[in-house]
């Protein structure tokens, strides 16, 4: 048997995270492949489903990026290796409060950046969502805490 060419990051089924809708697809959070990192569209949900910020998209998109942090890090990458996001509005005023916010966490990174306005997301509630590429260079070693 081959080797595995990537490794799949937090796997879960929909329909313990999509209660309300009826879903049976096994996913992940993110994975990565070689020295790529591909995270899941990540919106203002912890890791134990509870929606942080309702009604806030700024707050939203704070745990976006919570997340996203610890996704890459797990993958043994870090927020400075972002190369590209993809940022899912589902209303234009949103834009100001959600990029600043994102702007915080990638202060430096200098990704490229994809913004779309979409008229709704997985969930009535979600404001807001981010997907990330990161790639993980060659001899880089995380930083130890």
């Amino acid at each position: 048997m081959s080797q595995p060419t990537h490794t799949r990051i937090r796997m879960f089924n929909t329909k313990d995270t999509y209660p309300n809708q009826t879903l049976d697809n096994d996913l992940c959070q993110a994975v990565r492949a070689g020295n790529t990192v591909y995270v899941r569209g990540q919106v203002g949900t912890d890791f134990e489903g509870r929606l942080i910020g309702i009604g806030d998209p700024r707050a939203q998109a704070e745990q976006a990026m919570k997340n996203v942090k610890q996704l890459l890090e797990e993958a043994g990458s870090d927020l400075s290796h972002i190369v590209k996001t993809t940022t899912f509005l589902t209303d234009i005023r949103y834009r100001e409060p959600v990029y600043q916010e994102v702007g915080k966490w990638l202060k430096g990174v200098f990704p490229i950046s994809t913004g779309l306005v979409v008229v709704a997301l997985g969930q009535p509630q979600w404001l807001m969502e981010i997907d990330v590429i990161a790639v993980i260079p060659d001899g880089w070693t995380p930083p130890t805490a």
